[in-house]
């Protein structure tokens, strides 16, 4: 199946986080990263805190979405991530953003991921990986969905 996976940090060595992140989701059994989207710095939601760097991986994976979901839980933690406030700074953030066209409503996992269509910095990289494909509940292209959204505060980073 394949599944989209957003990663993001804004605490420590965010490049070195997203590298360690991908690393790990690559190392998952039944799954194997195809593609990624470039990295994008963003402009943070929530309490004053720094910039984050942002970005999408395209998996091919064979695990069912909640044990996949565990497992980017798993990594998070592993890589330091402390759930303390929301919207709070992090050292890494794995989102589920879509598990094929699957449309889940399930205690602790939603696909696609409930906020996918209000953010700039998820549908930037999505798009560019993925324009002409669909939102599974709204029907729009993810192309479509971005045009509704101000993407000012995502700008593409360089290392």
């Amino acid at each position: 199946m394949r599944a989209y996976v957003g990663l993001g940090s804004n605490l420590g060595d965010r490049a070195g986080y997203l590298l360690l992140g991908l690393s790990a989701l690559s190392r998952l059994p039944k799954t194997r990263l195809l593609r990624l989207s470039p990295v994008y710095e963003t402009e943070p939601i929530g309490p004053p805190q720094p910039r984050y760097l942002n970005m999408v991986a395209e998996l091919e994976t064979g695990l069912p979405p909640r044990v996949l979901l565990s497992e980017m839980l798993r990594i998070e933690k592993a890589l330091g991530r402390e759930r303390k406030e929301r919207f709070g700074p992090r050292t890494l953030d794995l989102d589920l953003l879509l598990y094929g066209d699957l449309v889940l409503r399930e205690e602790g996992l939603e696909l696609p991921h409930p906020r996918l269509h209000e953010r700039a910095f998820v549908l930037v990289p999505l798009a560019d990986l993925l324009p002409e494909g669909r939102h599974p509940l709204l029907g729009l292209t993810f192309a479509e969905l971005l045009q509704g959204l101000d993407p000012s505060g995502v700008r593409p980073f360089v290392l």
